[in-house]
């Protein structure tokens, strides 16, 4: 039962073994945590159209619903770049321009997307984890991150955009360069240079807090906002109030598509991040609590008005490298933040939204990786192609629609790739009793009278007709072959279809007076064999033996 406790409720763990001296290191990871989220859940709020204390209400209530059940002792939970996008993306159509509507079906998706991982959890879905390659991940990652600056760019230069995706915004970016408000672009040109350097000379410190401060009273004291330069305006004081969501809004097949997408690009994101800080600190991450830390999350911010949270790398980074120990930071955070809302909202009227672009900019520029994409492009073609679907379908159709088609290629992508497995034709290597793939070693000795393969796959019904293939066609021109060896020693596991396609290929060389042999089967294979009955057709003595065993034997016989 205790064990049971501490799997469901990880405090009952950490809390058990907290030290005194993780405090202090925990207390200033919370505050410098906060102090890095104030501005940029103010900018990520704004990108999701909403009210920009729905995101500091995001990092408040978030961080304490995963610090009850996440297992990640840094990672850090709030609005993200890509979730916001996919939120004024999405709920912009659901909401028919009804700003009552929006705020309530963005927080009724957070409701959604906790539900989403209750059912994931239960279900042991963490597998979802590795439903989008890594390779899918860069491309979607620089498609997301040149879509959001495309979107911040009419802020940064002070002029109206427009358009509804990437090629679209970027064509109406052009068509109004000539009515670029300069005090608009000075400001926020300013803001992304200091953010840069502050990145590069003070790496974790709270740049962006010392940014929007010092904007604040510049703006202030200049009276920009009296000469047409956009700011925050007033932000409500005070701690969220506490509702059940607005039930009714939508019908669930209008939901699901947004919240799905939410549940898997939060659930890799978040994984990935927390994978990374265990490993450095060296303590275990339950990959299926996680689906708890983040539906908890996402309970808390729905019941506060706010919209879908997530962990990400950045902020996790943020508390990792103040020091931050446990999820007490977490709370912490949470604290610091409920002050920030009681007594400093009125600070933050006159915060250019040109410094807001500037902090969302300088915070996702990143994500377009452009080494990854050279190196997949010259290490592995397939890899980089897969990244430039993912990356192609998020400019083309959007962040939502991008990360699920994204999870569709990468199965395709798998399926592709195993369909087509390596099946290695064998040569003797010279002067040796070992044996090598033909393709890969032109040194080896082809041996006389034998054509000997090994498929380096599982033999399923996906590429057991490819593997037939590529055994007849390298027996067709050569008439003096007596025996066909098939070594399985690297393949795991064999369907009903990989068995049928031995038996065809049994079959095809017996018309043509060729024997065929079976070696090196594996256990689940070695069953699949006897079940179907390919003991009566080839020495089930040999299923065992290595190849190269059986190949002397041949020889010398």
């Amino acid at each position: 039962m205790k064990s049971g406790l501490h799997n469901f409720f990880p405090p009952a763990q950490w809390l058990a073994g907290y030290r005194a001296p993780w405090l202090p290191s925990d207390i200033v990871g919370g505050v410098t945590l906060a102090a890095y989220g104030i501005p940029v859940s103010l900018a990520y709020a704004t990108l999701a159209g909403l009210p920009p204390q729905l995101g500091i209400y995001g990092y408040m209530l978030g961080g304490i619903g995963y610090a009850l059940f996440g297992t990640s002792r840094q990672l850090a939970i709030g609005p993200t770049s890509a979730i916001s996008l996919m939120i004024a993306s999405s709920v912009g159509a659901l909401a028919a321009g009804d700003a009552a509507r929006y705020i309530q079906i963005a927080s009724l998706s957070a409701f959604a997307v906790a539900t989403l991982c209750l059912i994931a959890w239960l279900f042991r879905l963490s597998m979802l984890v590795r439903l989008i390659s890594d390779s899918i991940l860069v491309g979607f990652k620089a498609g997301a991150g040149l879509t959001i600056i495309m979107t911040q760019m009419p802020s940064l230069l002070g002029i109206a955009g427009g358009g509804h995706n990437f090629y679209e915004r970027a064509i109406a970016l052009l068509g109004q360069l000539g009515t670029i408000h300069w005090t608009v672009l000075g400001i926020g040109g300013v803001a992304v240079v200091l953010l840069l350097l502050g990145e590069r000379i003070l790496p974790g410190k709270p740049v962006g807090l010392t940014v929007v401060v010092i904007s604040i009273i510049l703006a202030t004291l200049a009276g920009l906002p009296a000469l047409g330069v956009p700011v925050t305006g007033q932000i409500p004081t005070g701690l969220p109030g506490i509702a059940v969501p607005t039930f009714g809004l939508l019908q669930f097949d209008e939901l699901f598509p947004l919240a799905a997408g939410i549940v898997l690009l939060a659930y890799i994101e978040g994984v990935s991040a927390a994978r990374s800080f265990a490993a450095k600190h060296g303590y275990r991450l339950d990959v299926r609590q996680e689906f708890l830390g983040l539906g908890a999350a996402n309970l808390a911010v729905s019941f506060g008005h706010g919209y879908p949270v997530a962990g990400g790398l950045s902020q996790s980074a943020v508390n990792d490298q103040a020091g931050a120990k446990t999820p007490l930071s977490l709370v912490i955070c949470s604290a610091t933040l409920a002050i920030c809302l009681l007594f400093l909202t009125d600070f933050l009227t006159n915060l250019p939204k040109a410094v807001l672009a500037a902090i969302v900019l300088t915070a996702v520029y990143k994500l377009v990786d452009i080494a990854a994409l050279v190196r997949m492009w010259r290490i592995s073609r397939i890899d980089f192609y897969a990244a430039t679907i993912a990356l192609i379908s998020v400019l083309l159709l959007g962040i939502l629609q991008g990360i699920l088609l994204a999870a569709i290629a990468s199965v395709l992508l798998l399926l592709a790739r195993a369909s087509r497995p390596n099946v290695a034709i064998l040569g003797r290597v010279p002067g040796t009793g070992r044996y090598a793939d033909s393709a890969r070693n032109p040194e080896v000795e082809m041996l006389e009278g034998i054509v000997a393969f090994r498929p380096e796959a599982s033999l399923l019904y996906i590429n057991a007709e490819a593997v037939m293939d590529t055994v007849l066609a390298n027996i067709v021109d050569k008439p003096n072959v007596k025996i066909v060896v098939c070594g399985l020693s690297s393949s795991p596991f064999m369907d009903l279809a990989g068995a049928k396609m031995l038996h065809d290929l049994h079959a095809e060389l017996t018309s043509r007076g060729i024997a065929f042999q079976i070696v090196g089967a594996r256990g689940q294979v070695r069953d699949v064999l006897q079940a179907d009955g390919l003991a009566e057709k080839t020495d089930s003595a040999n299923w065992t033996r290595r190849m190269d065993a059986v190949l002397g034997d041949m020889k010398l016989a």
